[in-house]
This record gives C-alpha cells, structure tokens and sequence, in this order.
C-alpha cells in the first residue's frame, strides 16, 4: 500500500502543493452545481418549462466556451490577480441578482456574467499545477487533480440538488453559490499560484541562479549568477507555432471524452428509467465514478501510463457495449459501466499534461482555455445527442453512438501520431544521408 501512495509524496511535498489541491477541490464545488442550480431556478422558482430551463444552462454553457480562451489570454498577458478581480465581481453580481430577473433578462445576464465571465477556475487550477511541478511529475499530478474533479462533481450537484428540493426553492442556494464563488476567488488571490507571465518569470530567475553559470554573453553574472533577467512582459508567441495539428487533435480528443461523459449521463437515465429503475441511478453513476477515482490513482501511479489516444480508444470502445448489457437490469448497468469509468480520469488527466506539454508557459493559459472550450463543447454536443438518439431509437443505441466518437476520434489521433513518426524518420534518415555524403566529398 505504501509504494502505491510512493509516487504522489513528492508531490504534495513541495511546497504550496497542499495548498493548491484544497483549493482545486473548494473552488470547483460551487462550478459544479452552477448549471443544476440555474435549472431548478427556472422550473421551479420562475415556472418555466425543462426547454426553457435547458436553453439557460446551453447559454451559460456557450458563455463559458467563448470566455474560456479570452480570459487564459488576459492571464498569459496581465496575470491573474485582474482576471480574479474581473471574474470574481461578474459572478458576485450574477448570483445576487439572478433570482430577481425575468426569464429573458436572465438570459442575457448569464451568458454575459454568469458564462462569458465567470471565473476560469477548471482552467487556473490546471495551470498552476503545471507551472508549480516539474514535467517529470505532471502525469501524477494532473492524475491527482482528475481525482479531486471526480469527487467534486460526486458532491456539488448532489448537494445542490438536496437544498434546492428539501427548499423548494433554489434562490437560497444560488445565494450560497455565489458566496462560495466570491471565497474561492478571494483563497486563490490569497494562494496566488505562480502562472502564467509570473511562472515563466520565476523559471528564468532560477536557471539564472546557479554558482559560476555563465550569461548569454559568455561572462558569469554578477555574484556568479548566469545574469538572467526576469522578463517585464512576455513575447508574443504566435498562435501558428503551437496551434499544429497535433495539438488541435488533442483538443478534439478532450472534447470527445467529455461527450462520450456527457451522453452516457444522459443515457444512463434514460435506460433506467425505460426499466421503471431510476431511483438506482445514484449507485450506477456512484459505481462509475469510483472506477474513474481507482483509474485516476493508477495512471498516476503506474511506471508504464498509456498514451493519451488509447486511453481514448478504451473509453469510447468500453461504452459502446454498455447499454446493450445495461438493458438486462440495473446491476448488469453497474458492472459494464465499470471498465469505461476507470478510464475516465486517466483520459481527462492525460489531456490536460499533453495541453501542457505542448505549449510555452507564456501561452499556457490560452491553450488550457481552449481545452476547456473543446471540453465544454464536447457536453454541450454530448448531451442533447444522446437524447436525440434515445428520442429516436433507444438507450442503447445513443451508448453505442457516442462511444464510437470517441473510438473514432481516438484512431483519427493514433494515425496522425504514425504518421508524424514516419516522417520524422524520414527527415533523420535524409539529414544523415546527407552528412555521410559530405563527408565522402571530404575525403
């Protein structure tokens, strides 16, 4: 048992690191519940229909896509305490005011205060992981944070859910919402995890530190430091040097695994209550994530992870069968939904170290708000798709849709990966053939 917990020691070792993980599980608990709160707010508190309530949370879901890559831009450029400031008073306004307005202004106003400028805390939460650890432990530290959102979303909407109907009414909970909102701004003010320009800084001063290292110009830095200089501003990288194929098929391969989340959600309501079963729904979803909470702690622990494209080949395969199984009863549901589940989190995981990887620390906080408008996207499809099939066919046919998007998107990226190898061999073996024949010419 103690090797098992061995590779995450380091991590919450270093320092801050506890810090920011309690904070990456209390900021994200009042996210969780935002859209169940505004849905209950609209059927029950206004009298609205589930459509209507339904376009509420598509708007917030649509503000949030669109303001996601904005505001990491703002972090990359301006730091994060203005985008905290920025976020944190939309939102404190939002949930002050939204169980006052009239269905069409709530609209408006959540797409604007409640979506576009929300805080990103999904998106900050992974940049300060992957500014705070080194790269040799982002794989176990982004599993770490797959874990903490497994359990988040195992608690927030459950939570919101019992004080809205124990109520009857969700303004008090919204209230509370945004209370928990505007503290989880004022603890990462607090925290202010080093990101974006201030993590990029920070690298530079400490390459610059070492004894009788030498500056760019060949001469030691004063005190025998290499004379390395904390950038005011960070260079503008552009898009065109990391916005390459690869990186947009890792940004579909996220948006798949959230659809593939987001249907079988769906779907899994839908087949039990095509069973007169729906009351069982918490222990089939209870059953999945737990499978997800033991991959995440895997991936995290293992020598030999597997790369990010299988894991989703895995999900996506592993859900096509679930509602052809699941159809026999609930518990046949439970026990086939337990292999797509513990690919969860390591997929997820994986998508968040790859996005990562793939960019500069000045440019990361645009390219994790693309990865959390390619997630947000891959729920908004998600969902009304799976209904859409269950409407015209059945349950077990809106599984098996959504799980091969996911297998497709997944073969699409492991035949670009092979093909980017290939070529890459090719070039070695040209410039080597190149050097062998200079060198001929020499002699």
């Amino acid at each position: 048992m103690t090797k098992l917990f061995a590779p995450y020691r380091p991590i919450l070792a270093m320092p801050g690191a506890r810090a920011l993980f309690v904070v990456a599980f209390v900021a994200r608990l009042p996210l969780t519940a935002k859209a169940m709160a505004l849905t209950l707010h609209v059927v029950l508190d206004q009298g609205g229909s589930y459509a209507a309530a339904g376009l509420a949370s598509m708007v917030m879901t649509i503000g949030m896509g669109v303001g996601s890559p904005l505001l990491g831009r703002m972090v990359d450029r301006r730091g994060l305490k203005p985008v905290l400031a920025l976020t944190g008073v939309s939102e404190a306004t939002y949930w002050v005011s939204a169980p006052f307005l009239p269905y069409p202004v709530l609209l408006v106003t959540t797409f604007v205060l409640g979506g576009l400028l929300g805080v990103p805390v999904f998106s900050v939460i992974r940049q300060a992981v992957a500014a705070r650890v080194p790269d040799g432990m982002r794989r176990q530290a982004f599993a770490l944070d797959s874990m903490i959102v497994e359990l988040v979303f195992m608690v927030g909407p459950a939570l919101a859910i019992a004080a809205i109907t124990s109520m009857h009414s969700a303004t008090v909970t919204m209230a509370v919402i945004g209370l928990l909102t505007v503290g989880s701004v004022v603890t990462l003010w607090v925290l202010d995890p080093p990101i974006g320009i201030r993590a990029e800084a920070e690298a530079d001063g400490r390459a610059g530190t070492g004894e009788g290292t030498e500056g760019a110009d060949g001469t030691a830095g004063a005190n025998g430091t290499g004379g390395a200089r904390r950038p005011a501003q960070p260079a503008k990288i552009p898009l065109a040097t990391w916005v390459r194929p690869g990186f947009v098929l890792v940004l579909a391969t996220g948006m798949a695994a959230n659809l593939v989340l987001a249907g079988t959600d769906i779907s899994i309501t839908a087949l039990l209550r095509q069973q007169n079963a729906v009351s069982m729904a918490g222990v089939c979803i209870f059953a999945w994530c737990l499978l997800s909470l033991i991959g995440g702690f895997w991936h995290g622990s293992t020598e030999r992870p597997w790369r990010l494209p299988v894991l989703m080949l895995l999900l996506g395969a592993g859900t096509i069968p679930v509602g052809f199984v699941g159809q026999y009863g609930w518990w046949w549901l439970a026990l086939i939904l337990l292999p797509a589940g513990f690919m969860c989190a390591p997929t997820l995981s994986s998508t968040a170290e790859a996005v990562a990887a793939a960019v500069p620390a000045s440019a990361r906080g645009q390219a994790m708000g693309l990865q959390g408008s390619a997630m947000t996207l891959g729920g908004a499809i998600g969902a009304p798709l799976a209904g859409t099939v269950v409407d015209a066919s059945s349950p077990a046919w809106s599984f098996a849709t959504t799980g091969a998007i996911g297998v497709a998107l997944a073969a699409a990226m492991l035949g670009y990966q092979r093909f980017a190898a290939l070529r890459a061999e090719r070039a070695v073996v040209r410039v080597g053939g190149g050097a062998i024949e200079a060198e001929a010419a020499a002699c």
